[in-house]
């Protein structure tokens, strides 16, 4: 069983928003960090937010700041991605991430997170 679960991916067009959700079944998720990547074919998986467990501490990529928003739902085991302002150059598939060896703190690093979810494709046109 694949313990996180992406959806809300689609096609949009540019300035357009979009709600990605990722839902975790199979793991305590209050013990983990939450975080989205992105990516192209032929290009490394990109950072593009990270939440703490609690919810107060969030971090964004560079690209992403300012236009996309994380969140989480404790009670729902779910964790979020509103973008807004969408730009072609966002169009990647997206994939959550659970983090649970790091303690309190927020990492942008693929290699730290432990589980991923399959992907949802984000494709938005000009």
């Amino acid at each position: 069983q694949v313990p996180l679960v992406e959806s809300g991916g689609g096609l949009v067009q540019s300035g357009g928003s979009l709600r990605l959700s990722c839902t975790a079944s199979g793991i305590t998720f209050t013990r983990y960090s939450m975080g989205w990547f992105r990516q192209v074919p032929g290009k490394a998986r990109e950072f593009v937010a990270a939440i703490s467990v609690s919810g107060l501490h969030e971090s964004y990529g560079g690209d992403v700041e300012g236009r996309f928003t994380i969140s989480r739902d404790n009670a729902k085991n779910r964790v979020y991605l509103q973008m807004n302002s969408l730009k072609p150059e966002d169009t990647a598939v997206y994939y959550c991430g659970a983090t649970g060896g790091i303690g309190p703190f927020l990492s942008s690093a693929g290699i730290d997170y432990d589980y991923w979810g399959q992907g949802t494709q984000v494709t938005v046109s000009s």
